[in-house]
Order: C-alpha cells, then structure tokens, then sequence
C-alpha cells in the first residue's frame, strides 16, 4: 500500500511552552508531501522528523493567527538555501500575501523560486486543490478569525487484475486498462466475462480530517463523517469550558463528540493549552466519549 501518513511537527496553543511546538504538520500521501500549518520552528521540526525538504508539495494555512503562520518565512529561506527551483504553493485565506509579500521582498529576493500564494473562502466547503492522488477541500469552522480546516480525500485506485484469469481469458493488453477501471470483457467466443472474475478490489482510499482552531461546531459533522483519522482542536479540559468558549476553541469533550457523532474510525487531539503540564487529563476525559482516541505529540508518525 502506498503511503498516507501524519507526521506532527507542533501540536501547541499559542503560548510558547517547552513540551511542545506552535501548530504544523505534514501529510504524506504518496511521497508528495502537504504541510498544514506552519507555526514559529517547523522548519527545524521539519528536519528533526527527518522529511525531504524537497518532497514538499503545497503548504495550507488554516488562519492567520501567528502560531499558525509565524514559521513561512524561515522555512522558505530555508528551502532556498537547500536550492528549491521549483514555484511553491502556499492556499490560505485573504491576508496572506500582504503579510508574507514584503518579508519575502526583504529577505528572500534572490530566491530561485516563486512563491504563489492562492486564496480561499474560509466560509464555504470546496475543493481547493486536486492532482491525480488526492482532493483538498476546505472545512468552515468557527473561530475569532477566518479560519478553515482541510479534508484530504485519497482518490480511488483502479481494482487489480487478477493475472491467472488475465492469462485464462487471453484477454488483451489494449483491455486491460477499461478492465481496471470496471468494465466487463467479451471473450472470443462470445462468452460474457464478469470484471468481479478478472479484477481484486484495490484496498479503499483513505480519508483524513484537520480541524484546528475550532469552537465546538456540529456543522462539519457532515463534511467529514466516516474519516479514517480526524485531528480536531482540544485546547481546554472540561473545567476550563467557559474559557474556550470565550476563545473560540474546544474541549477535549467536544471534540470527542464531534468524532462519535462523525463516525470517525480515530481522534487525534492536539493544540493544546501551555495551561496543562499532562495532556493526560484531556486525553481521559475525550476517551470517555470516543474510546478510539490519541494525543497529538512532536515526532507522532501515524500512518493511515
């Protein structure tokens, strides 16, 4: 199976702590690599998770709070110095470029690269990205800001040939490709082939949800229900509710419930509050809700 796997780069709130870094991942999805968030560090999170500089593909930006953010610019002068050519791609909402555009202009002039900058409607759920193995769609959430989460939706593969029926039915290269794709084959006597006889399901694709920074918010339930992993915002324990709501944020009880109420194969928990020197306590208090449930932590490698 070809890869579809989670690495967290940060996975903290926005004040600064020595258990964990400001907001960054990075989805592998065959061998292309797609950063989301890009806090203060990530960079060197980057290398110390021992990623290719050169495998990244495109960079999503939920919001432009600065734990979000604040890592762009050391993190392109970094792929410059690497020697990148290649344009880079950054999908954020309206704001971006007249932040990033004069720090860019500064410091990275002579880069050897473009960087593009695409923006989105944090209030609508669209596709905002697509390429032959993955959709990107953005997921509206409700925070002080505009901020969108992200829902990477592996595209299908075609089913497998089964090569002793291949060989059976002499069926021909110039077949082969619509027979992949589900069609039936006609044989030269005439005789009807099935295509559940000539092809093996190819394994199913895989799906994963990011919801950072959120208040509790049942709207995306349905966008997505049935995700093989989901990373939601679990900034606050129960006894500190009346603070994330005041903040635009979650408990790890609300995310829990979003996740049972989802159908979500697994939670992850992550940007928490430099309040709490366990993650434990969030992690209990979700895992009473939704059993199947993890804690984001830097250097976490889950593989979908």
């Amino acid at each position: 199976m070809e890869r579809f796997e989670l690495d967290i780069l940060g996975c903290g709130s926005a004040t600064p702590t020595t258990l964990h870094n400001p907001s960054s991942q990075v989805l592998n999805i065959r061998d292309k690599l797609f950063m989301i968030d890009c806090g203060e560090g990530t960079q060197l999170q980057f290398r110390k998770s021992k990623l290719r500089f050169g495998r990244l593909n495109r960079i999503f930006i939920s919001h432009l709070h600065g734990d979000h953010c604040f890592g762009l610019i050391g993190l392109i002068s970094t792929l410059a110095l690497l020697g990148r050519t290649g344009d880079l791609y950054i999908h954020s909402t309206t704001g971006l470029e007249e932040i990033l555009r004069p720090e860019l202009n500064f410091f990275c002039r002579d880069n050897p690269f473009q960087v593009k900058i695409e923006t989105f409607d944090p209030k609508v759920n669209e596709i905002i990205y697509e390429d032959r193995s993955v959709t990107v769609k953005t997921i509206p959430l409700k925070h002080r800001i505009p901020c969108a989460g992200f829902l990477f939706c592996e595209k299908q593969k075609d089913a497998n040939l089964r090569a002793d029926m291949i060989e059976f039915y002499n069926v021909p290269i110039k077949e082969r490709a619509r027979i992949k794709q589900g069609a039936d084959f006609v044989a030269e006597d005439g005789k009807l082939i099935p295509n559940k006889m000539l092809t093996r399901p190819a394994e199913p694709a895989r799906s994963y949800a990011y919801c950072s920074d959120t208040a509790y918010s049942e709207e995306i339930v349905p966008i997505i229900e049935g995700v093989d992993l989901l990373y939601h915002e679990a900034t606050f324990a129960n006894i500190d509710k009346g603070r994330a709501h005041e903040t635009g944020h979650s408990t790890a009880c609300e995310a829990a419930g979003i996740a049972k109420m989802a159908k979500v194969k697994k939670l992850m928990l992550g940007h928490f509050s430099a309040r709490y020197p366990d993650n434990k306590v969030l992690l209990d208090e979700a895992r009473e809700i939704f059993a199947n449930t993890v804690l984001a932590n830097e250097g976490l490698s889950e593989k979908l």
